[in-house]
């Protein structure tokens, strides 16, 4: 018998760091296929589309379908569908999801645009461009952030992300984001829709305490906390907020499930 009928796993930081999987995570996806518990893919990652993402997995043995993915990319896409459709948007982020933005209007600068999407940081994020994006949010524009991450760790070490740059631009224009991603209940309501299973009965597996288990926790589920990727010690006493869990790797969710 499992604890959980359904599991979401973060990406980065969890099944595998600068794309080489984390030692336990090929046999962990294994066991749970084996024992039949569904699971989804949730990550932040805005510099792949999901098909991009599935195959660059597989070439480090971590074997998922494309349809096992969810994307910050593909939530947001879906949330400017809905909430602005036919909206000129300008999107400033690191890689190309184009694909999985489809049905989105965009536009080369932000100042012909209606809504600022702000995702992965990049080199791009320089200082014309967010000042320009600044200036047509205090005309009027709609700010959304893909995500909230502060920070994540490569194997060249720690990276500045784009949740900083979104606190400055709320902070400056006095002015809330609309967050798509982790930790927006809503995309995690998303990827657990597919599965059938209720948020009670799901949990959320992930290396950052508050966009991966605080997140989820808001929305109902389990947060289970690895000690790998960007966690570090401190995070338990200065995030704020406790995992239900905290294991060492991935390698021990079989353990933790059974």
């Amino acid at each position: 018998m499992t604890r959980f009928d359904a599991v979401l796993l973060d990406i980065d930081g969890v099944l595998a760091v600068s794309w080489e999987a984390v030692p336990g995570a090929v046999g962990t996806l294994g066991w749970l296929r084996a024992e039949g518990i569904p699971f989804r893919l949730i990550t932040n990652t805005t510099t792949h589309t999901r098909a991009d993402l599935a195959a660059t997995l597989a070439a480090a043995g971590l074997k998922v379908l494309a349809a096992e993915i969810v994307t910050a990319v593909v939530a947001t896409a879906a949330f400017l569908r809905e909430r602005h459709p036919g909206a000129p948007v300008f999107v400033l982020s690191d890689g190309d999801a184009g694909e999985d933005l489809e049905g989105v209007q965009r536009v080369e600068r932000p100042v012909d645009a209606d809504v600022i999407v702000v995702g992965g940081a990049c080199e791009e994020f320089t200082y014309p461009t967010m000042n320009a994006i600044f200036q047509r949010l205090m005309d009027g524009a709609d700010l959304v952030g893909m995500h909230r991450n502060q920070y994540w760790r490569t194997a060249g070490g720690w990276q500045l992300d784009a949740g900083a740059y979104i606190a400055g631009l709320e902070e400056a224009t006095g002015r809330a984001a609309v967050i798509c991603g982790k930790p927006a209940a809503a995309y995690f309501e998303q990827a657990l829709a597919p599965l059938g299973i209720p948020a009670d009965r799901a949990a959320m597996v992930g290396d950052d305490l508050v966009n991966d288990v605080r997140g989820a926790q808001a929305a109902g589920m389990t947060g289970v906390l690895v000690r790998t990727g960007k966690f570090r010690p401190g995070d338990l006493q200065t995030a704020g907020g406790t995992p239900d869990h905290l294991l060492d790797s991935i390698a021990d969710l079989p353990d933790l499930l059974t």
